[in-house]
């Protein structure tokens, strides 16, 4: 049986977009609480009777989060210089992928109606 897990986490970081004209409001240092949803895929094993376990997800992603990420200026984390969501969801994807099994896609929620999905390369 195929399944797809999906488990969310959020810390809260400061970011500024650098190249967008100086006018715009994401020009200016700003913050978010920001909600990211990890999604794995796969088989369920026989044994177990399920993929993953999703405490095993959370050891995993949750100290990259609060790490590195939380509470942070992102412009200040190398590689998320131009902090938009789009590269926060390949710099997320980078970093996870090796101790995150069957991860299949990212999902950076910037706030309550505007997020990215990022499914790898």
């Amino acid at each position: 049986m195929r399944v797809e897990l999906a488990k969310e986490f959020r810390f809260e970081a400061a970011h500024r977009l650098p190249k967008v004209p100086p006018e715009h409001k994401c020009h200016r240092i700003h913050g978010h609480s920001f909600r990211i949803e990890v999604r794995l895929e796969g088989e369920v094993d026989p044994e177990t009777g399920w993929l993953i376990d999703f405490g095993d997800i959370a050891s995993r992603v949750q100290p990259v989060l609060l790490g590195e990420l939380d509470h942070r200026l992102l412009n200040d984390v190398p590689g998320l210089e131009n902090p938009t969501s789009e590269l926060l969801c390949a710099w997320l994807w980078k970093r996870l992928r090796p101790i995150v099994p069957l991860l299949s896609s990212i999902t950076v929620h910037e706030t309550c109606t505007a997020r990215c999905v990022y499914r790898g390369v």
